[in-house]
């Protein structure tokens, strides 16, 4: 087959799966709205609202496994449209979710969004990977990637612009209120994640019809099966450098939940009408386009712009971090980042108002690529076999997501937004052990025979 050829029949394929990219960066940037915005509108602690992140990370924990399983069996074209199918499903139990305002509601559908992206991430890899060109596999990886840190961005502008209400309800405010006025402020609060989530629902349900129209190339014949030659036990106790990598990823995980999930609420403690100067005309810009002119931003949604803004930064530490990793090793650009990002919320704890903002927004940066490279690490120098279950063991550490943000709630519930933070900065400094001596691997352990 020419190129030509090889172009005509996998252009539409190709620019599906790279939707798929956007949409999981979309559901997963949009937990921080949701944790900020349940605290009100559901009556809830901060602690209990950090289980929004803890109901999404572990469909992901629960479904991988399931998911891999499923694309063995069935192909992955079949596994695409299951993920997508439960993801709409999970965007469209927000709607009676929102009417009912029962809050296990609401975390089950997050858990089924979770579970099918648990199937899209699994199938997305090595989708872009087959399609087209082998020389360029990594190209289009790259490719794809970016358009997850697109979606990513847009998430906490959506929450600003259609969730959060114009309307803040202090406690100020809240103490000039009947009881019947409170309800009724928080049932329509509830209301609003209706028409973001049935709108995401209908988007991915184009999508899901995109695929089963579009003649995807089966790759099943490309996967091979484990047929028990290894088992989770045996890699961990030969590999050492997964068993700590795992961990790694658990913190990283963990950390990015955190500061994801509680960035509103870090700024609404730590500097609530102080804003960062470079993000004030970002924020005048989305709020500008698409909301009208005289409706004044409130300041819990100038608060979804920061973070917004944060993530524009965590886009541009990938691509900093994707150049200096062609220039020096690899490892050395995740020390300088984790070393930096331990610096930057140690300095953030210390010092409080805009100046923890501002640690916190670069902290964005220095993140961006620690999960595809303490991955990389992790899974080094083993025999391809092992490579898929022990790639499958990294990605199930992303259950730290689940863990950490309710316990950065509860410290915050002790000692404010402060002590909040000991959470990502001991998960930095693991993940700053690990890049520095954890990664290396047992000469004696290195390539099993099989």
């Amino acid at each position: 087959m020419t190129n030509e050829s090889h172009r005509n029949t996998y252009w539409l394929p190709f620019a599906l799966v790279c939707s798929l990219f956007f949409l999981w960066g979309l559901a997963n940037s949009l937990n921080g709205s949701l944790i900020r915005h349940f605290q009100f509108a559901l009556d809830l602690k901060r602690w209990q609202a950090g289980i929004v992140d803890s109901a999404f990370y572990l469909g992901y924990f629960i479904m991988a496994i399931p998911a891999g399983l499923f694309m063995q069996r069935f192909g992955y074209k079949k596994g695409i449209l299951a993920g997508l199918l439960l993801y709409a499903t999970g965007g469209l139990l927000f709607l009676p979710a929102a009417s009912v305002r029962v809050y296990g509601f609401f975390l089950f559908a997050l858990f089924v969004i979770a579970s099918g992206l648990a199937f899209l991430e699994t199938a997305a890899n090595l989708y872009v990977t087959v399609l087209g060109n082998p020389k360029r596999a990594e190209w289009r990886i790259n490719f794809a990637q970016s358009f997850n840190g697109i979606s990513i961005i847009l998430g906490p502008v959506i929450g600003s612009l259609f969730i959060f209400s114009q309307q803040e309800y202090t406690p100020a405010l809240l103490a000039t209120m009947t009881p019947e006025q409170i309800e009724a402020a928080r049932v329509q609060e509830a209301l609003s994640v209706r028409g973001p989530y049935g709108v995401i629902a209908g988007v991915v349900l184009v999508v899901a019809l995109l695929f089963g129209l579009t003649h995807m190339p089966e790759v099943n014949q490309e996967v091979e099966e484990m047929q028990g030659r290894t088992s989770v036990w045996e890699l961990l106790r030969c590999y050492r450098h997964l068993t700590l990598g795992i961990l790694a990823q658990f913190a990283n995980v963990g950390a990015q939940a955190t500061l994801w999930g509680y960035f509103v609420d870090f700024k609404m403690d730590f500097s609530p009408s102080t804003h960062l100067a470079i993000a004030v005309p970002y924020a005048e810009f989305w709020h500008s386009t698409i909301k009208r002119a005289f409706e004044e931003m409130t300041l819990e949604q100038m608060a979804g712009y920061h973070a917004s803004f944060a993530l524009v930064l965590f886009m541009l530490g990938r691509f900093a971090g994707t150049y200096l990793m062609s220039q020096i090793t690899p490892r050395y650009v995740m020390v300088g980042y984790c070393l930096a990002a331990v610096s930057l919320v140690a300095v953030a704890l210390l010092a409080g108002g805009l100046v923890a903002i501002a640690c916190i927004s670069l902290v964005y940066f220095c993140q961006s690529i620690m999960f595809p490279t303490i991955f990389a690490l992790a899974t080094k120098q083993m025999a391809p076999a092992e490579q898929k279950l022990a790639s499958s063991l990294v990605i199930m550490a992303i259950v730290g997501g689940a863990v950490m943000p309710p316990l950065a709630g509860l410290l915050s519930q002790w000692g404010g937004m402060r002590m909040a933070l000991l959470v990502p900065l001991v998960c930095f400094a693991y993940v700053a052990f690990y890049a520095l001596w954890g990664y290396r691997t047992s000469p004696e352990r290195t390539i099993k025979q099989m």
